[in-house]
């Protein structure tokens, strides 16, 4: 448990209430920490990031080598378990240094160790769980429609239509990061043409990107450079009836616990951006003069440290709560959103700050502020868009649908 609540009687003290990690937890964050500083520095993050179209293989090693690929899962899939605390107090670590190219760990064990942990039969975890964890898999998700973005349901186009032992895809995802490097593509199609309603008759498969009829193109992009985004098409692409993760038609139902975790997950990723920008801001300002002394006695630059500070703090509580809570399976939808608003929006705005921060540098690809606001804008709109997930946060209070 993440959170240690001491006990109390009823008396006139107010109830102390202890927001520590645990040893264990602490523990692990040290050591990631530690490993973060010397095995992936920021300079070595940027260097990697220049080269846009070049997927960071040497980095996806290291994680490897590590044994990260197999956090959060079980032991006797080969991994090295550990719950969702765990799995975001790495993420945290690794988006202080890496920013965006955390996603290189990110998107296969989510696609990948989550999916199948989750949905996967006794078959396929036993299959593919020991590939995911010592790092002999990559994963990429296919879910968002050319047409869509957000509207993920409404704009389902891609069908799959049952043949002869399996299925046959149709139809064309974009934004799937690493798709071009990946092994698997974890994807939803509509396989019945006439629901109901619009979150039935899908479901999800698991599928060989090397599969004849699938194509895969790369984007070009703002930000999360490097790891690569791509564009999928699927033409008459056969899916074998193993392929299929859970039950025909009923992937929506078991995707929504996993959308709260990638939540959780873009939370932990956005706070680590903070962390980053937080120190080197204040680093800057401890050595960088102008009009006689250091920048560090401005009263404005003070403040702007002031806000990133507590953005950062603000931030942290909220993923240790949703982290913890999710931890014990309870449901953390709403609060999943809560987080993946604040943390993407204090991402971004700290991330501004820390460019005004440092002024002409701040620009330059010489540092990493440039870096840290172009991944983190992109967390305001994926996975889903900010403005739908107040959408969803006033709906949960009882208030119409609004869309």
């Amino acid at each position: 448990m993440l959170l240690k609540i001491r006990k109390y009687h009823y008396t006139k003290e107010i109830p102390e209430m202890d927001f520590e990690l645990e040893d264990e937890y602490r523990s692990f964050r040290d050591t990631v920490h530690r490993w973060v500083e010397n095995e992936v520095p920021k300079e070595w993050a940027r260097a990697l990031e220049k080269d846009e179209h070049a997927y960071p293989y040497a980095l996806w090693d290291k994680l490897t080598e590590a044994g990260f690929h197999g956090v959060g899962i079980p032991e006797e899939y080969g991994g090295q378990g550990g719950d969702v605390v765990m799995q975001m107090l790495l993420a945290r670590e690794l988006a202080r240094s890496l920013g965006g190219l955390a996603w290189i760990w990110g998107i296969t064990s989510f696609a990948g160790g989550k999916s199948i942990g989750l949905y996967g039969s006794a078959e396929q975890k036993e299959k593919y769980l020991p590939l995911i964890a010592s790092g002999q898999l990559k994963a990429a998700i296919a879910f968002t429609e050319p047409g869509g973005g957000t509207d993920l349901l409404g704009a389902m186009t891609t069908t799959a239509e049952r043949v002869d032992g399996g299925w046959k895809l149709n139809g064309e995802k974009t934004w799937s990061s690493s798709a071009h490097v990946a092994d698997y593509l974890l994807v939803i199609a509509r396989s019945d043409r006439n629901p109901e309603k619009k979150h039935q008759g899908l479901t999800l498969f698991w599928v060989p990107a090397k599969t004849a009829g699938v194509t895969i193109t790369p984007l070009a992009k703002l930000g999360m450079r490097s790891m690569g985004s791509c564009s999928i098409h699927f033409e008459d692409a056969f899916v074998a009836d193993e392929q299929v993760l859970g039950e025909p038609d009923k992937a929506w139902y078991m995707l929504l616990p996993t959308l709260n975790n990638e939540r959780i997950m873009v939370g932990a990723f956005c706070l680590g951006v903070i962390d980053g920008v937080l120190e080197d801001a204040v680093a800057y300002m401890q050595q960088r003069k102008a009009f006689g002394g250091i920048i560090g006695r401005f009263q404005s630059l003070q403040h702007y440290v002031a806000d990133i500070a507590t953005m950062q703090k603000t931030t942290e509580l909220m993923l240790h709560f949703c982290a913890d809570k999710q931890s014990r399976g309870e449901d953390v939808g709403v609060e999943a959103n809560m987080l993946k608003l604040i943390a993407s929006e204090n991402a971004n705005a700290a991330a501004d700050l820390g460019i005004q921060i440092l002024g002409g540098m701040g620009y330059s690809a010489e540092t990493d502020m440039q870096r840290y606001w172009r991944d983190s804008r992109l967390w305001r709109i994926g996975p889903i868009t900010n403005e739908m997930v107040r959408n969803g946060i006033a709906e949960s209070l009882g208030l119409p649908r609004s869309f």
